[in-house]
């Protein structure tokens, strides 16, 4: 099926081209989101009557896009899951949650402009290309945590793993501590109940 693009389409064409699609890609994505019509000849020329219109449009939203990657570029955003001691996260981050999170924090975008080109199942950082213009792009990074004492923790650079290493030598310093007091405490018993030539000679004075 042939159809004549209105924007830039990733590894298919600019805008004004026209190009061979799958009936069913052209109906489900480029036709639905507006990013093409069917290559009649009336759209054809339509297009062309219109193409400094649709260049104009096309400059303005990608100078928006621009001015909103520059401020989004960089941002981290805290996600806060229940995970296993492992790390392993009880379901994944969507998009909408990004979106939604995003959308939060005062950045305006919609979930199908985010792209997680690997499943988010673990805690940790995790780097998500949010797509604002066909030619503007940007990345952010999610901070995917259990609290947010452990999303700061991560952010200043420590993962999962050293986290839990941290804890359980703390724990076992604890341990050991305990097990030192206890056992000093038993010395001292020990020492009271011991009997010495002086304490008989004492308790013999005493009689």
């Amino acid at each position: 099926m042939q159809v004549i693009l209105l924007e830039r389409v990733a590894k298919l064409g600019q805008m004004g081209d026209v190009v061979d699609v799958k009936p069913g890609f052209a109906r489900n994505y480029l036709l639905l989101q507006g990013k093409a019509l069917t290559a009649s000849k009336e759209n054809i020329a339509s297009f062309e009557a219109q193409k400094a219109q649709f260049e104009a449009r096309n400059l303005e939203t990608k100078k928006e896009a621009e001015s909103l990657a520059s401020k989004l570029d960089g941002q981290q955003f805290v996600v806060i899951r229940s995970a296993s001691d492992g790390g392993n996260l009880y379901g994944s981050v969507t998009t909408r949650d990004i979106a939604d999170i995003a959308t939060e924090e005062g950045f305006s975008i919609d979930r199908k402009q985010v792209i997680i080109r690997l499943p988010i199942k673990e805690l940790g950082l995790h780097e998500v290309e949010v797509h604002l213009h066909p030619e503007v792009m940007c990345v952010v990074e999610i901070n995917v945590a259990r609290s947010p004492e452990e999303a700061e923790l991560q952010a200043s650079g420590k993962s999962i793993q050293e986290l839990a290493a941290e804890e359980e030598a703390q724990a076992e310093f604890e341990i050991s501590e305990l097990f030192d007091d206890i056992g000093g405490a038993a010395d001292d018993d020990e020492s009271d109940l011991v009997e010495t030539p002086e304490g008989r000679a004492a308790e013999a004075r005493e009689d």
